[in-house]
């Protein structure tokens, strides 16, 4: 994954996936976790999100949004589902927004 990431942050003269890169290099241990409550607040209407660690489900997201994370539970995933927001994988969201203008980067 990180070697995609810094692969595309060259070709797309695209620095957010570098970062996304370090972050995955990171041990387990050294990652984050955030609530789906916290996201709600951080982000507006069709954000398009991207989480280096693991989505937990407490709370809900009062809008739809679009989610990319390392990890993310089940009952985070299902909440996001509902309210009509989507998930995605890493490789889809690189070659949704290529050099990565409209992505916000949490943590």
């Amino acid at each position: 994954m990180a070697k995609d990431l810094r692969k595309a942050s060259a070709k797309n003269d695209a620095p957010i996936w570098a970062k996304l890169a370090e972050y995955a290099l990171k041990p387990s241990i050294a990652r984050r976790d955030i609530n789906l409550k916290r996201i709600g607040q951080l982000t507006k209407e069709n954000d398009v999100v991207v989480f280096p660690g693991k989505v937990l489900g407490t709370g809900n997201i009062p809008h739809k949004i679009t989610l990319c994370s390392f990890s993310i539970s089940n009952s985070a995933a299902k909440k996001i589902i509902n309210n009509g927001g989507k998930l995605i994988k890493y490789s889809d969201l690189i070659e949704n927004n290529p050099t990565g203008k409209g992505v916000v980067l949490l943590g």
